[in-house]
């Protein structure tokens, strides 16, 4: 679907776009799609952040669209990285992430755009377009908030409860609130279980629980919560 008033002539200059994402089926559909609008073309796809950044540094495209959940890594950790070493380059998150969880994330990470994987086609066009021109590309809510803090000069959201977590620690938290162990958390995320227990600690001291048992009780709790739409 194509609207008019993001439309490109066929004389404009070709935008390429590499595509970061694991699922097979995602993958066809954003190339697909991405194929589709006048003036775009995919340049090539990767199914992990270090697949990513070898093609990268073979092809750099003019955007990247990238999903936070891959298999060897944090996508906000590639975004990281891509940014201190290829910050001309726009990216995109398309995430199954809800917004008010991973778009200040993302944004702070580097990213210039953050939509979900079921927004319209519409509004994947819009946002791609906007991130091609140099632009940011995210919902009125969050445009709202991310105005407003710099207007008053005060954070998007308070630095209290899950949004004072760092990324890692949020993505440690995520892991145990679906019951993961400690071992099964450190192989999901290629670090050690030392390291799990460091973040379990720093989560713990941040959310002023007693103890790491504790930690894992929240995020369980927490999980089914965003289940049923009930967390805040």
């Amino acid at each position: 679907m194509q609207s008019a008033d993001f439309s490109r002539r066929k004389s404009d200059p070709t935008c390429r776009v590499g595509i970061v994402e694991d699922h097979t089926f995602m993958q066809e559909g954003m190339k697909i799609f991405v194929e589709s609008l006048s003036g775009f073309e995919c340049a090539w796809v990767a199914g992990t952040a270090a697949e990513a950044v070898e093609k990268i540094s073979q092809d750099e495209p003019n955007v990247l669209i990238v999903d936070i959940t891959l298999p060897d890594r944090s996508g906000l950790e590639l975004i990281k990285d891509l940014h201190a070493t290829h910050n001309q380059m726009n990216v995109l998150v398309v995430s199954m992430h809800e917004e008010d969880l991973y778009a200040e994330r993302a944004l702070k990470a580097g990213a210039k755009g953050y939509i979900m994987k079921n927004a319209p086609h519409d509004v994947f066009e819009s946002a791609l377009v906007r991130i091609a021109q140099g632009g940011v590309a995210v919902s009125h809510k969050m445009a709202d908030r991310v105005l407003m803090a710099f207007s008053s000069g005060v954070q998007p959201r308070p630095e209290s409860g899950l949004h004072s977590l760092s990324d890692r620690e949020f993505e440690v938290f995520q892991h145990l609130g679906e019951g993961k162990s400690t071992h099964q958390v450190a192989e999901s995320m290629r670090i050690s279980p030392k390291t799990v227990d460091v973040h379990r600690m720093n989560i713990k001291n941040k959310l002023n629980l007693e103890d790491g048992a504790a930690v894992t009780r929240y995020a369980i709790r927490w999980a089914e919560a965003r289940k049923h739409g009930a967390a805040e």
